[in-house]
């Protein structure tokens, strides 16, 4: 093995370890290129290896100058996880209710991911506050492969789909996001207590693999007054 595969591993180890361990928090920004290069003393080349590497393990997310999240009560949250992690790293009391747990075929839905195959893992969740108050209304579509058949019928491991798609050997590293407004549908409102007509926060969500397969497809509705969508642009300062 290289020396220059050996720089790049051990500079995302150290990374790593402030990741985990909450020095670099949940949807702050890296320093820049030309900051960590001047940090581990190592080429831009070395130091875009290991940004590699912590994006292939989940830990990062890299965008070219551009970067967007979603915050709860004005905190960013690192969605990678899953919105139960993510939640419960910024000291949120939420609980998540299970409404629906199937395997479902639509057509219409692959079509659109351009799948194949329509069978799909139908999970659809609430996020509820302690007083009993939903605020946000999600809806997963994961392509049902054999390694996720059993699911719908023994449940998800350890309540996590986040853990239940990588015991498969499913991880999203990548994909796309798009949000915008609209109001509840009769269905949606009953579901979270509130009135027909609302407007709340919608986002819809493809993430994909690092072979480029579809993972999972998620639409959330968002209660406005507690989750907003910040976007941020331009280049780090180093």
């Amino acid at each position: 093995m290289s020396k220059e595969v050996l720089k790049h591993q051990r500079i995302a180890r150290v990374l790593a370890r402030e990741i985990h361990s909450g020095a670099l928090e949940p949807g702050s920004r890296l320093p820049g290129e030309h900051a960590l290069t001047r940090r581990f003393a190592v080429s831009r080349t070395t130091v875009r290896q290991a940004l590699d590497e912590l994006n292939r393990q989940g830990l990062i997310s890299t965008h070219a100058g551009v970067g967007s999240f979603v915050a709860f009560d004005g905190s960013l949250l690192d969605n990678r996880l899953g919105w139960t992690r993510a939640l419960a790293d910024q000291g949120a009391r939420i609980t998540t209710r299970t409404l629906r747990l199937e395997a479902v075929r639509d057509a219409r839905l692959a079509g659109e991911l351009g799948l194949e195959d329509s069978g799909f893992m139908a999970l659809d969740r609430l996020r509820v506050l302690p007083e009993g108050t939903p605020v946000a209304l999600e809806r997963s579509r994961v392509p049902l492969v054999p390694a996720l058949a059993r699911v719908p019928l023994d449940g998800l491991l350890d309540d996590s789909l986040t853990a239940t798609l990588a015991s498969a050997g499913l991880r999203a590293t990548h994909g796309d996001e798009w949000a915008s407004v609209r109001p509840l549908a009769a269905d949606e409102a009953t579901l979270l207590g509130r009135r027909e007509g609302e407007v709340w926060l919608h986002t819809r969500r493809v993430g994909r693999g690092a072979d480029g397969r579809v993972v999972e497809q998620v639409t959330s509705l968002l209660d406005p007054a507690r989750f907003q969508l910040h976007l941020g642009f331009g280049e780090v300062p180093e």
